[in-house]
């Protein structure tokens, strides 16, 4: 073997250690676009509520981590088939989920909601009849929306990946309200006076993050989840992320029990 052959498999196995030396030790799936949750500011860093407790609890482990962008739907396949170590993304707790995934204890409360053009004369949801309404795929909403079709006369359901993709179509009138978690729309909507929330719809949703079923991690996040709260960690950003202090009777602040697989 040459001096040269020699000096290149010495290159390689350099660089194969230094890239898994360099490997994270969790890897998150996100929905990036989701405001005010995980997002991209203006330098292409990911951002928002939930980045910010990955980063508190993920550090309290002791762990290094790695965002992966994933469209919400995928993020189930993506932690059931050992892709990713969790996932976030507002991501409701529901008994159907926890039948093939594991949630560790929530920490926001949510409900759903109806955004449509401050023009449009929509003030409710008894004004859907013959519309068009968008939804993110897979999410509750489009659960919500679909069980409610024929109830509310709507014309079209458009499944998006996102919040962003879907309130330009709204904006530009190819559909005629977004029905979403108002905690995101609300944020969104703050400083876009052409665009309104006008109904919560009561869905009584609780957030957390997503593990494949019975992971030994969901316990482990769930205990520092249990310790954020104590100590404040997850009240104050909820007040740095939603500019209010959150109600005490809310699983912001309250610890409570990790839900159960089914």
């Amino acid at each position: 073997m040459t001096r040269f052959h020699l000096g290149l498999l010495a290159t390689m196995a350099l660089a194969a250690h230094a890239s898994s030396a360099a490997a994270a030790d969790l890897t998150v799936g996100a929905n990036i676009g989701n405001v005010p949750w995980e997002f991209e500011d203006a330098s292409g860093n990911y951002v928002g509520f939930e980045i910010d407790l990955v980063n508190e609890v993920t550090g309290s482990l002791g762990k290094t981590v790695e965002f992966e962008n994933i469209p919400f739907n995928g993020l189930f396949a993506a932690v059931q088939s050992g892709r990713i170590d969790l996932a976030i993304s507002s991501i409701t707790i529901t008994e159907k989920r926890l039948e093939s995934v594991s949630f560790a204890q929530p920490y926001y409360d949510s409900d759903q909601s109806l955004t449509v053009r401050a023009d449009s004369g929509i003030a409710s949801l008894d004004d859907l009849q013959g519309k068009v309404v968008a939804v993110d795929t897979g999410s509750t909403g489009d659960i919500w929306a679909t069980e409610h079709q024929g109830e509310y006369g709507i014309a079209d359901i458009r499944r998006f990946e996102g919040l962003n993709p879907a309130m330009l179509d709204l904006a530009a009138g190819r559909i005629d309200g977004y029905i979403s978690d108002i905690p995101a729309l609300l944020y969104y909507t703050k400083d876009k006076p052409d665009l309104q929330v006008v109904q919560r719809i009561l869905t009584g949703e609780k957030y957390s993050m997503m593990f494949a079923k019975d992971s030994a991690l969901a316990t482990e996040v769930n205990d520092v989840l249990t310790q954020l709260k104590k100590e404040g960690v997850i009240a104050d950003l909820h007040e740095k992320w939603f500019g209010a202090v959150p109600e005490d009777d809310t699983t912001t602040v309250m610890v409570v029990d990790m839900p159960a697989t089914k």
